[in-house]
């Protein structure tokens, strides 16, 4: 478990995961030891709960500088440029995945940090991976820019565990579902905006073919899975930046009539875009026993409990007048 000692640094804290997880780091740690960059303004929540720092990952001095003023000892690095956003600006892409995760682990190795925790994604498999319970040690072969740099980002956290024995770990996240922030830029977003769109408007227009099946994951067992995993015996793992890790899988067209066991009138309309192509090059299941054996993963929810909690707290914030969406 981390010292009582230690101070915590969250990049992209104002993102989907990092908005989440520093409120749960400042419970487990103390506001004050938990220390929240984002390159954007954070919501006030966030803001007001504890020490917040602007920060670009691409400028090694900025990271620098806040890393000794804090006597940082554990970084989250979430900030990331994601799949469909990333097909926009792909060069941004590269400069922020890639250049802000070197100066992570640069600055980390220069400057003491102990313990490094960067997200994968399921992104970095490709046509060439199996499709279907898509295995721990497998073929990446990635289709977008976004793929390209987790698959890179990996290597280059497991070479940093070999060359400097910095201790760097990270799960491939599958798609990401969350009450609390808005989608994210990313291909599996549909699955988060069909409910706000379900709540709101009682009908939703899916950029995903009816029968696209993805892996994904609730917020919480998202959370769960980062704390597990950064609590872990390092001795124990053989992997570290790479786990898999999943919670359940599920078509487009299955998530919506789960929706409307609960909203009869809700109505769906598929118009595949750009994002297809992308949702057809990753797995449409996940093998993750490697995460459950070698550091206990076990999620919480499967997509009856996740669609009945997901709706009852989007629908109060909706009755309260408090649901922003664009």
């Amino acid at each position: 478990m981390t010292p009582d000692s230690d101070t915590i640094l969250v990049t992209g804290a104002a993102g989907q995961i990092g908005s989440e997880l520093v409120p749960a780091l400042r419970k487990i740690h103390g506001d004050s030891r938990v220390i929240a960059t984002d390159i954007i303004q954070p919501s006030p929540a966030l803001a007001g709960s504890g020490p917040f720092e602007k920060l670009d990952v691409t400028s090694r001095q900025e990271l620098g500088e806040i890393i000794k003023k804090h006597r940082i000892k554990i970084i989250y690095h979430l900030a990331a440029i994601l799949s469909a956003t990333g097909e926009k600006s792909p060069q941004k892409a590269w400069e922020v995945n890639m250049n802000g995760l070197y100066n992570v682990l640069e600055a980390s190795r220069e400057l003491g940090v102990k313990q490094v925790f960067c997200p994968s994604s399921i992104a970095v498999f490709g046509p060439a991976t199996p499709r279907v319970n898509t295995p721990q040690d497998t073929i990446l072969s990635p289709t977008t820019i976004y793929g390209v740099t987790k698959v890179a980002g990996e290597h280059l956290g497991e070479y940093y565990v070999r060359k400097y024995n910095l201790d760097v770990r990270g799960c491939r996240f599958p798609g990401i579902i969350s009450s609390e922030t808005l989608p994210g830029g990313g291909t599996t977003d549909y699955a988060v905006a069909i409910f706000y769109e379900a709540i709101i408007h009682r009908r939703y227009t899916c950029f995903l073919k009816p029968e696209t099946r993805l892996p994904m994951m609730y917020m919480p067992d998202c959370l769960k899975s980062i704390l597990t995993l950064m609590a872990a015996d390092f001795n124990r793992l053989k992997h570290h930046t790479n786990f898999n890790v999943t919670a359940m899988s599920f078509s487009a067209a299955e998530l919506a009539t789960e929706i409307k066991k609960h909203l009869p009138d809700f109505e769906v309309e598929y118009r595949p875009d750009f994002r297809q192509a992308i949702a057809d090059s990753w797995p449409e299941s996940i093998d993750d026993r490697a995460a459950r054996e070698e550091w206990g993963w076990q999620p919480d929810y499967d997509l009856a409990r996740m669609t009945a909690e997901m709706l009852q707290i989007l629908g109060e914030k909706h009755r309260q007048g408090k649901l922003a969406y664009p």
